[in-house]
């Protein structure tokens, strides 16, 4: 049985590392088992591919040789036991966003906020704090995003809405709104927003992916603790400060 784990990171890990398992899965015909299943599958609408054939022969997948078992028909009875890493290279992570655009009229369907697609002025800033927030992009990139835009309406989705940095852009913009929601839901309701500026790491970076009608930012500088290959060539704006 092929499967994934919940150990290496948390909701938006696993939805990569899991969709990334499904496309195996799809073309080869594997029976599955995925962490995280009900919010990924039932919730957000990302369709998790489970087919039937079982080997006994175990093989480690890992981004060094996941695209060879992509990109090539390797039918040697052995079975997908174990997805380990994060899979969030540019080349794995742009067929993923690829299948997720291919793949949206069943998660549009799903969003509770389904309405709001290609329907709004809105501007959603996803800001990453608490474990990350040593890694975080800096004030100065939200702020320069926020006076390159257009809009009816500010809302903030984070995971600490009483850090030193959200309270500075609520002064700045006394009319931002807090999203506090779960995760899944913030993910859905972020995603409709007409503008999205994305801090770095896999939950913005789904946001992004799931922003099917969005205008969407990201600081391109390489960060020193996830891909930037997971915001490259996904149809972004990229976003240079001056130094």
């Amino acid at each position: 049985m092929s499967k994934t784990t919940e150990q290496n990171g948390r909701l938006c890990n696993q939805v990569i590392r899991n969709l990334a398992l499904s496309k195996l899965a799809e073309k080869y015909d594997l029976y599955t088992d995925y962490s995280n299943y009900d919010n990924i599958n039932n919730k957000l609408g990302i369709k998790l591919f489970n087919g039937n054939k079982k080997y006994n022969e175990n093989i480690l997948i890992n981004e060094n040789n996941y695209m060879n078992y992509y990109n090539n028909n390797i039918i040697n009875n052995a079975n997908f036991d174990l997805m380990k890493g994060y899979f969030q290279t540019e080349e794995i992570t742009t067929i993923l966003h690829k299948h997720l655009k291919d793949n949206m009229k069943d998660i549009i369907e799903k969003n509770p906020y389904k309405e709001r697609y290609n329907n709004n002025n809105d501007l959603f800033i996803h800001i990453r704090l608490t474990d990350a927030k040593q890694h975080n992009v800096g004030i100065d990139y939200y702020l320069h995003c926020i006076k390159l835009l257009n809009y009816d309406n500010i809302y903030i989705g984070s995971d600490n809405f009483n850090d030193e940095l959200i309270r500075k852009i609520k002064t700045l913009y006394p009319n931002a709104i807090f999203i506090n929601k779960n995760p899944v839901e913030t993910i859905q309701f972020g995603s409709t927003c007409k503008n999205i500026i994305l801090s770095h790491g896999s939950y913005s970076a789904v946001i992004g992916y799931l922003g099917f009608y969005s205008k969407i930012y990201y600081l391109n500088k390489t960060p020193n603790w996830c891909p930037l290959g997971m915001f490259e060539n996904k149809g972004f704006v990229s976003i240079d400060l001056k130094k």
